[in-house]
């Protein structure tokens, strides 16, 4: 798709969402796959000042309800493909319904009638910096997902810094690796709109299919999951001639593990630049791509971030010493949609307390040293520890369960379960509570179940989960 194309497509989107009956400062969710119509749908609310709510195409029936609930969403934009999950949730109940995307069943209800929309001759009414632009949605400790709040402002300037700190060109070719429901890739993806690159969006994400995108496309940037890049070196047939076009190659969402970049470096020659986000904040640190890049370090902190590493008691700590990262930027959120409580609880007088263990040191690099929160990190998604743990307890042999993230080479932290039997219940197989769990909480079920005779508690009865 041509700039033009995309242009003239998201300006008629934007009109026909118009003409659909939303407003600006409407909320709009989206249950979509990686698609230039998705591309479509985020630019068309940022032309029209509707509020773009992604939701992870991999949510279950309940996780619908609950982003769309949270938001506050007038209407929801849904792939075919998830209608039979779509048809049991709360989206039938929205005050504009469902826009599907690959059905021609309601013509006023589709996506590809909105595109048809004559272009308004002039946008009446500009959306002010700091009104609400895009809600990401992100697991916290308490199990429930917090929906992330970004102003027209705060977006542009994560943007801004995210292209500064990657030195993105007009010349470049940036390959995404992930959803555009998450920030990750909706970022890099407009991260090189604005710069005036080309943007690859892939229809697979595994290894052999972005396998075939560096052979079709030679991208410079791939900015990739430890996991995904671990399924990219390690694809069939992969050769370091594939890797040739790259001159920027990171990694974030978890921490690279040291087999990760030797696999990288002998097969591609090149080295892995750590970087570091969050939903909050967009991207805060990156090894620069023009200067030196220590292995194992998250980076430098980009233009826009002021960090401070502090103890619990929030006086800043020296080089070296192990503390909370704490960002003050105007890349910051607004803060968490419908939650003020939470977001008192995270920024204080303009600083976002991201939870994260680091320290840095006498060149200005930090590193990455642990997670106070209790989520589990599984190929970049956020699992709560609760969810899983309630799912399993639905089950009625099952007494008490805990869940905890085992560290894994691949992809970050699996997911592992012990569980306690009530008295005289047909104990089930492990395999039978794994897809009694999937029933419920699909993706974020666990990988192992472990049988305990007595479930470790703290001194207030709680699922002690480090004993």
């Amino acid at each position: 798709m041509s700039w033009q194309e995309l242009e003239r497509a998201s300006k008629r989107y934007s009109a026909g969402l118009l003409a659909y009956g939303l407003k600006p400062g409407d909320r709009i969710a989206s249950l979509m796959p990686n698609s230039a119509a998705l591309m479509i749908h985020y630019l068309g609310c940022l032309k029209s000042g509707i509020v773009a709510v992604p939701l992870n195409y991999r949510y279950t029936p309940p996780e619908i309800d609950h982003g769309l609930k949270t938001s506050g969403a007038r209407a929801l934009l849904a792939h075919v493909d998830r209608q039979e999950d779509i048809a049991s949730s709360v989206a039938r109940d929205l005050p504009l319904g469902v826009i599907n995307y690959g059905s021609e069943h309601d013509r006023h209800s589709n996506f590809a009638t909105l595109l048809e929309s004559p272009i308004a001759s002039e946008i009446s009414l500009m959306p002010a910096p700091t009104d609400p632009a895009v809600i990401f949605f992100t697991s916290g400790s308490t199990g429930l997902a917090k929906g992330v709040a970004h102003s027209f402002e705060s977006l542009g300037n994560m943007i801004a810094s995210f292209a500064q700190g990657c030195q993105t060109a007009a010349d470049d070719i940036v390959l995404l690796s992930g959803s555009m429901s998450h920030i990750g890739a909706l970022l890099d993806a407009l991260m090189g709109l604005a710069a005036g690159a080309r943007v690859v969006v892939p229809p697979s994400c595994d290894g052999p299919g972005l396998l075939l995108m560096l052979r079709e496309h030679r991208p410079t940037i791939l900015i990739a999951l430890p996991s995904v890049l671990f399924g990219l070196v390690r694809a069939k047939n992969a050769r370091r001639e594939d890797f040739s076009s790259f001159r920027l190659l990171c990694a974030g969402g978890d921490k690279v593990p040291l087999e990760l970049a030797l696999e990288v470096t002998a097969l591609s020659g090149l080295s892995v630049n750590e970087l570091y986000g969050m939903s909050e904040i967009g991207v805060a640190t990156i090894n620069p791509p023009d200067g030196l890049n220590k292995a194992g370090s998250i980076g430098r902190q980009i233009v826009g971030y002021e960090i401070s590493i502090r103890d619990d008691n929030g006086n800043e700590l020296p080089p070296g010493a192990q503390g909370r990262l704490w960002i003050n930027s105007p890349c910051n959120m607004v803060g968490y949609w419908g939650d003020a409580d939470a977001t008192r609880a995270t920024i204080r007088d303009g600083w976002l307390d991201t939870g994260d263990v680091m320290k840095i040191d006498e060149d200005g690099y930090l590193w990455f040293c642990g997670r106070r929160k209790q989520i589990i990190v599984h190929d970049g998604s956020n699992i709560s520890p609760q969810d899983v743990e309630e799912a399993l307890m639905r089950h009625p042999a099952v007494a008490i369960a805990g869940v905890v993230g085992v560290p894994d080479t691949v992809h970050g932290e699996n997911v592992h379960a012990f569980v306690t039997f009530k008295p005289g219940a047909a104990q089930p197989a492990p395999q039978e509570l794994i897809h009694f769990a999937r029933a419920s909480v699909g993706y974020k079920a666990p990988e192992s179940v472990f049988l305990l005779d007595e479930m470790p508690l703290s001194a207030t009865d709680k699922v002690d989960r480090v004993c």
